[in-house]
């Protein structure tokens, strides 16, 4: 059996708004994979992955027991303490979750002038962004020492380096280590210090001001640069100079250093975002968007751990099939965790009325296994219990997939996704599939709707978007389209104003052409 690396749980911190240096209120967006799916393994393997038949760089099959081990493993190791159009990160909007960096998701992201790209765990059970920065104590940055081919050798974050980085002093409100400023005086740089979790994992160093470089997730790409507050992590200690987000960071929380409070306190994107989880472990997200009106929901829970928010909401009950299983709690919204995991006595009351329900052999696919209720599988004849959550106010959410399959040496199973746990509850990322789930923070609920999770598609190239005669845009704004040779460089509609005539207001398109 394949035994899954250590990893870490990621915490919170504080944060400041800057006014963009773009002119977009928009939402952003970008693709996301499961660690373990067909692409990312293809990713993975065309940058010369390192393989080993018990080592932490192997790649579980699909449905082993071994699979279903390493997810677990993770799991048990995230026990926390702590505007209209769409927007993405410059360098891509796929993201991916890597079994040799700590099992999280990763996207690459460009900050600075001139821009430069590192690869940064997403978590939203922390806040600040941090890169590795000046280093005193950093994670290797060969990619190799990671498994993740020769052509992906790690960045290193500098100040001096960026022309639009500013340190923050220790006079900003938002600079939170008052103890050690007021040594150093008011005009000294902010230093910032977290501890995680993890057993001795740290991040220190300065905060500093700079831009993230995005683009609007739609037919026009639009550049926008947002100024955001960021760590420079001098020192890293712990799971970070091993594993873990040896490149970065990004926070995702509810406090106000989170990039996503930073965005939508300078007026970039509205404050809320979604995720959006396919049953084939490819999925995206959107900063901005503030779901649909057809979209269920339920209020996060305000009055807790005020001075550490989190994503928190309450079930009141929970249903398996047509029967009520009674019993109310209080759980974490947690996409970083793979698997659902309840303490007692929700987690036995829910495992309870699914194991009365299922007329299969109840089994073990192998010792230790991390999910108590399983059963051997029946080629075509095993049925499933459906599950509902009923949360507060009414509302269920759907589970569409409450079991996993685990395949041994001689036979096959199907599992209860659920994890005992102890003295916390977790609803993860198994319970979501299927679904778009939006965090709105403006309005402290929690939103979902069943969703394939696929990308929107372009507007067509013919039409009220792309034109071959753009007279009245011209008449406009007084412009031209560029023309070389039979191709025509179009430009993208900033609004319109409905009428006969379609009045556009047009602004540049970059490196879109279109052939007659």
């Amino acid at each position: 059996m394949v035994t899954a690396p250590p990893v870490f749980v990621l915490l919170l911190l504080v944060s400041q708004a800057w006014p963009p240096t773009g002119h977009l209120a928009a939402a952003l967006g970008f693709d996301f994979h499961h660690r373990f799916s067909n692409r990312v393994r293809q990713w993975v393997e065309s940058g010369n992955w390192v393989g080993g038949k018990h080592g932490p760089r192997s790649w579980p099959e699909m449905e082993s027991v071994e699979y279903y081990a390493a997810l677990a493993g993770h799991d048990r190791g995230r026990r926390l303490t702590g505007a209209d159009s769409p927007l993405t990160f410059s360098d891509g909007n796929e993201t991916f979750r890597l079994s040799t960096l700590g099992f999280l998701y990763y996207a690459e992201v460009s900050v600075g002038t001139p821009g430069v790209s590192f690869l940064v765990a997403l978590d939203t059970g922390s806040d600040l962004f941090w890169l590795p920065c000046d280093c005193k104590s950093c994670a290797p940055t060969s990619s190799q020492s990671y498994g993740l081919g020769r052509n992906s050798n790690f960045s290193i974050y500098s100040p001096r380096n960026s022309s639009t980085s500013k340190r923050l002093p220790c006079r900003s409100s938002f600079c939170e280590n008052k103890i050690q400023c007021s040594v150093e005086g008011s005009t000294s740089v902010c230093p910032y210090s977290i501890t995680y979790v993890t057993a001795n994992t740290s991040t220190s160093g300065i905060l500093v001001q700079d831009v993230l470089h995005l683009i609007t997730d739609d037919y026009c790409r639009n550049a926008v640069q947002a100024r955001i507050i960021l760590g420079c992590g001098q020192t890293q200690t712990g799971a970070f100079l091993k594993y873990a987000a040896p490149n970065g960071l990004f926070g995702l929380g509810l406090k106000a250093n989170s990039v996503p409070s930073i965005l939508s306190r300078a007026g970039i994107t509205s404050d809320s975002f979604s995720m959006c989880f396919g049953k084939n472990g490819v999925g995206r997200i959107r900063f901005g968007d503030k779901g649909s009106s057809d979209q269920l929901q339920t209020p996060f829970i305000t009055h807790r751990s005020r001075a550490k928010p989190k994503y928190d909401v309450n079930v009141t009950s929970m249903r398996v099939e047509t029967s009520s299983a009674p019993g109310s709690f209080i759980a974490l919204v947690d996409s970083g965790t793979s698997f659902t995991s309840l303490a007692d006595p929700a987690y036995t009351i829910l495992a309870e009325s699914f194991n009365s329900m299922v007329q299969d052999q109840r089994g073990a696919p192998g010792p230790n296994f991390s999910f108590e209720y399983c059963y051997e599988l029946r080629s075509n004849e095993s049925t499933v219990p459906t599950i509902g959550l009923i949360m507060e106010g009414g509302s269920e959410f759907p589970v569409a997939q409450p079991t996993i399959l685990v395949s041994s040496s001689l036979r096959r199973y199907f599992c209860l996704g659920i994890i005992k746990s102890t003295g916390i509850n977790i609803i993860g990322q198994n319970f979501m599939e299927g679904l778009r789930i939006v965090f709105d923070r403006e309005k402290l609920v929690l939103g979902w709707k069943e969703s394939s999770c696929l990308a929107p598609s372009p507007p067509p190239r013919t039409g009220p978007h792309v034109r071959r005669k753009v007279k009245q845009a011209d008449v406009l704004l007084h412009r031209s389209p560029t023309v070389t040779g039979r191709s025509v460089t179009f430009t993208c509609p900033i609004s319109y104003v409905p009428s006969n005539f379609a009045v556009f207001l047009w602004r540049p398109l970059p490196s879109r052409h279109v052939d007659w």
